[in-house]
């Protein structure tokens, strides 16, 4: 390959300081994490945003969660049509292989993902609109929600709503996985829906019998 570089050198920095000091004092865990394997209870399905930092937020170590990340923590609907499904292969290893007993989408506050597809459906966005936008096709998973929230003020109130539906569609959608539904069904799997606000540092969680999202 010829296009690979050596690591920029602010790296190499952090990685020396980490293996001096986490690896160094924590030795015997990361064996443990190098020879028996992951056994992470949850699997959490979250936006690649960079502001998003999950084991932060539950204060979790290496080998508690299986970390999914995608743009605006989408979940497709089951499509095994022969094609690359990369969202669709981290649920199915999770739940087949893992046997996670959670699933938790994700969702946070000033999603980029989530504005897209706002400026999509207000026509606003002919670059994302176009055949060959990675980010426009995938967004196109959240598209029809948003008429959900269509006479919501535009906005921030708008997109805050948009980001709380965005998980709600994943969730709806992880149904649509048969071995998903299976497990939920026999109550060996539960899911649960998240959105974080970063700037607070809230955390809401869905509540299934009043349909709103509560701070945790």
């Amino acid at each position: 390959m010829e296009h690979a570089k050596p690591l920029p050198n602010y790296l190499v920095q952090r990685y020396h300081g980490w293996k001096a000091t986490t690896y160094e004092q924590n030795q015997s865990w990361y064996r443990h994490l190098g020879t028996e394997g992951q056994h992470p209870r949850a699997m959490i399905i979250s936006c690649c945003d960079s502001r998003v930092h999950v084991t932060s937020i539950f204060g979790a170590d290496q080998g508690e969660f299986f970390i999914h990340r995608n743009i605006a923590n989408l979940v497709p609907p089951y499509q095994p049509d022969g094609n690359q499904h990369g969202t669709s292969a981290a649920v199915e290893y999770a739940v087949t292989a893992l046997k996670v007993a959670h699933v938790v989408v994700l969702g946070h506050s000033q999603c980029g993902g989530v504005q897209g597809c706002i400026d999509m459906c207000k026509g606003n966005a002919p670059a994302l609109e176009a055949k060959d936008s990675f980010v426009g096709r995938w967004m196109d998973v959240l598209r029809p929600g948003y008429e959900a929230v269509a006479d919501v003020p535009e906005g921030p109130e708008q997109a805050r709503a948009l980001e709380k539906l965005s998980v709600l569609v994943s969730l709806e959608n992880l149904m649509t996985f048969p071995f998903v539904k299976e497990r939920v069904e026999s109550g060996e799997l539960s899911l649960h829906g998240l959105w974080h606000n970063i700037a607070e540092g809230g955390l809401e969680a869905y509540d299934q019998d009043t349909k709103e999202f509560a701070q945790v």
